[in-house]
C-alpha cells in the first residue's frame, strides 16, 4: 500500500457501522433496567435501527452520487456522531429510539455506500485489493470483537460510553476525512420523491405490521390499538394483516413507478429490471435469509442468556465469542474453497450447516445450558454465515455489468438491512407470543389457586413481558400472591421463557431451510472456468 491513510479513515467509520448494533444485543438487559423500559421495546429500536437503513439505502445510494461520495460520507458521519450522542444521553427509551434507530440509521445509509465507492476512487491495481481486504477483515474484527467490547464496557462501566466513543471516532473521521480522493461524476438528476416515499412507507409498514403482531395478532384480532374506546380492526380482521398488506400494495405501486420513470425517459431510484436476472435474485433472496437468521440469533441469544440464566453482557459476549471467531475464519475458508467448489456448493453446504446449528441450539436450551451444545452450535452458526459471506457480494455483483455495479451494491445494502429487520420483528414476536401462550397454559392447568390464578391474568391482561427469570418470585409475592404461588409461578414462567425460547429456535430452521429454495440460481461454475451467466449475455 503507498499510502494507509485514506483506508485507516474508512476503516474507522466501518468499524463503528458493525460495532454499533451487537453492543446493543448483548446490553439489552441492562438498558432495558437503566432506562426502564421493555425487552419489546428494546426489540423494536434495533428493528426499527436496520429498517431506517433498508428503506432509506436506495435514496442514501442516489444522493451519493448527486451530492460525490466523500460530501456524502462526511455529511452521514456527521448525522451519525450526532444520533450517537443523543443515545449516549437518552434518559428514556422514546430518545434512544431517536437517537440510535433512526438519527444513527440515516446517517448510516449515506456512509455504507460510500465507502466502497470511495476505496475505489483511491486505490488502483493491488492496491485496490489489499484496500477491500482490509475493509473486510476490519468488519470482521468488529463483529468479534463488538461482543465482547460491549459486554466488557456495559458490565464495568456503562453501555453509553461505547456511544460517546462512537462520537469520538466519527469526529476524527469527518476531521481527516479531507485526505479522501473523490473522483465521483457527479450525476445531475433531480431524485424522484414519489419513490421514496413508497418504498421507505412499504417497508416500514410491512415491517412494523409484523413487530406488533405479537401485540395485535396476525389474522384474529388479539388486543387491538384503540380510538376514542373503539377497537381498530377493519372487518374484524387484525391491524397487523392490514398494515402488511397495505405495505406490500405500495412496494408494488414503487416498482410499478420505477417501469413508468424508464418509459418516460427518466432516471429511476432503482432499475427494477435487474430483478430480471436470476444469479441476482438468487444472492439477494439468500443474502436477506442470511441476515434475518442472524439478526434473529442475536435478539434471542442475549435474551435467554440475561434474562433465562441471569449472565452479564461480559459473559454474553464471551457465550456469543465462537460465532464471531468462526465467521472470520469461514470467511477466509470459502474464499479459498472457491478455487475449488462452485458458488452454489459453497453456500448449499453453509445453508445446511446453519440449519444443523439451529438444531443445536434448540438442543442446549436448558434450564442450566448445555454449554459445549451451545458453544458448538454457535461456532457452526459462525461457520455457515462465514462461508455464505465469502461468496454472496461477488455472486451478486459479477451478476451484472460494471455500470450496474453501484446500484447492485445499494441493493445489497437493502436486503442486508431488511432481512436484519424482518428477522429481529419475525423471531422477536414469535417469541413473545409464544412466551404468552405457554404461560397461559401453565397458568391454567396449575395448582394455583383460583384467586392467585385471578390476579395472575389481570396483572398479565395487557401481554407477558420478558423480564429475569430469577426476578418472577418477587414480582409475584408484590402483586399479592403468597410463597407458595410465587414459588410456583416462578417455576411457570421459567419453563414457558424455555419453551418460548425453543419455538423461537425453530422458527430459525424453517428459515434456514426456506433460504435453500433462494440458491438454485446461484452459479455452478467455478471460479476462473466458463461462465454463461445473465450478466455475461448481456454484455
Amino acid at each position: 500500500m503507498k499510502k494507509w491513510s485514506v483506508i485507516i479513515i474508512l476503516g474507522c467509520a466501518q468499524f463503528v457501522m458493525v460495532l454499533d448494533g451487537t453492543v446493543m444485543n448483548v446490553s439489552i438487559s441492562t438498558v432495558v433496567e437503566d432506562l426502564s423500559t421493555t425487552v419489546a421495546a428494546m426489540q423494536a429500536a434495533i428493528t426499527f435501527y436496520t429498517l431506517t437503513m433498508a428503506a432509506m439505502m436506495l435514496l442514501g445510494a442516489k444522493l451519493g452520487d448527486v451530492w460525490g461520495r466523500r460530501r456524502a460520507f462526511v455529511i452521514g458521519s456527521c448525522i451519525y456522531a450526532v444520533g450517537s450522542l443523543i443515545t449516549a444521553l437518552a434518559p428514556n427509551v422514546q430518545l434512544l429510539f431517536l437517537g440510535w434507530s433512526i438519527i444513527e440509521g440515516l446517517g448510516a445509509v449515506l456512509v455504507i455506500p460510500a465507502i466502497a465507492a470511495l476505496v475505489a476512487d483511491n486505490y488502483t491495481g493491488r492496491d485496490r485489493i489489499t484496500a477491500y481486504a482490509t475493509i473486510g477483515a476490519v468488519s470482521g474484527a468488529a463483529v468479534a470483537a463488538g461482543p465482547l467490547i460491549g459486554g466488557f464496557v456495559t458490565t464495568y462501566f456503562s453501555w453509553r460510553y461505547v456511544f460517546v466513543a462512537e462520537v469520538v471516532i466519527m469526529a476524527g473521521v469527518v476531521l481527516f476525512a479531507r485526505v479522501i480522493t473523490d473522483t465521483t461524476v457527479r450525476q445531475h438528476v433531480r431524485i424522484d420523491i414519489l419513490s421514496v416515499v413508497l418504498s421507505a412507507s412499504g417497508l416500514v409498514l410491512v415491517v412494523f405490521g409484523m413487530l406488533q403482531s405479537k401485540t395485535w395478532g396476525w389474522v384474529i384480532p388479539l388486543q387491538s390499538p384503540e380510538i376514542g374506546g373503539v377497537p381498530i380492526n377493519p372487518l374484524g380482521i387484525s391491524l397487523t394483516a392490514w398494515l402488511m398488506v397495505l405495505g406490500g400494495v405500495l412496494v408494488y405501486l414503487f416498482v410499478r413507478r420505477q417501469s413508468a420513470l424508464v418509459a418516460a425517459g427518466r432516471p429511476p431510484l432503482l432499475h427494477v429490471e435487474m430483478f430480471s436476472i436470476r444469479q441476482l435474485r438468487s444472492g439477494l433472496g439468500v443474502l436477506g435469509a442470511q441476515y434475518a437468521v442472524t439478526a434473529g440469533l442475536f435478539f434471542m441469544v442475549p435474551v435467554y442468556l440475561q434474562m433465562t440464566l441471569g449472565l452479564d453482557a461480559l459473559e454474553t459476549g464471551i457465550k456469543i465469542f465462537p460465532l464471531s471467531i468462526s465467521l472470520i475464519l469461514f470467511s477466509i475458508v470459502g474464499t479459498g474453497l472457491s478455487r475449488k467448489w462452485s458458488p452454489r456448493r459453497i453456500v448449499r453446504v453453509g445453508q445446511l450447516i446453519l440449519v444443523a446449528s439451529a438444531f443445536l441450539l434448540l438442543w442446549s436450551v436448558t434450564p442450566d445450558l448445555r454449554s459445549g451444545l451451545f458453544a458448538t452450535g454457535m461456532f457452526l452458526a459462525g461457520t455457515a454465515l462465514g462461508l455464505l459471506a465469502s461468496q454472496l457480494g461477488n455472486v451478486n455483483m459479477s451478476s451484472v455489468t460494471e455500470k450496474e455495479t453501484s446500484e447492485v451494491g445499494g441493493l445489497q445494502g437493502v436486503f442486508q438491512n431488511l432481512g436484519s429487520s424482518l428477522g429481529t420483528a419475525l423471531i422477536g414476536s414469535i417469541l413473545i407470543g409464544a412466551l404468552s401462550t405457554t404461560f397461559a397454559s401453565g397458568v391454567a392447568s396449575s395448582d394455583l389457586s383460583a384467586e392467585a390464578r385471578a390476579i395472575v391474568n389481570e396483572a398479565t391482561e395487557g401481554g407477558v413481558q420478558i423480564v429475569p427469570a430469577a426476578s418472577v418470585n418477587e414480582i409475584a409475592l408484590e402483586a399479592g400472591l403468597d410463597q407458595d404461588g410465587a414459588d410456583t409461578l416462578a417455576a411457570i414462567y421459567e419453563d414457558a421463557q424455555l419453551g418460548a425460547l425453543g419455538v423461537g429456535f425453530f422458527g430459525l430452521i424453517l428459515i434456514s431451510i426456506g433460504s435453500l429454495v433462494f440458491s438454485r440460481g446461484i452459479p455452478t461454475e467455478v471460479a476462473g472456468t466458463p461462465q454463461t451467466t445473465d450478466a455475461k449475455k448481456k454484455k
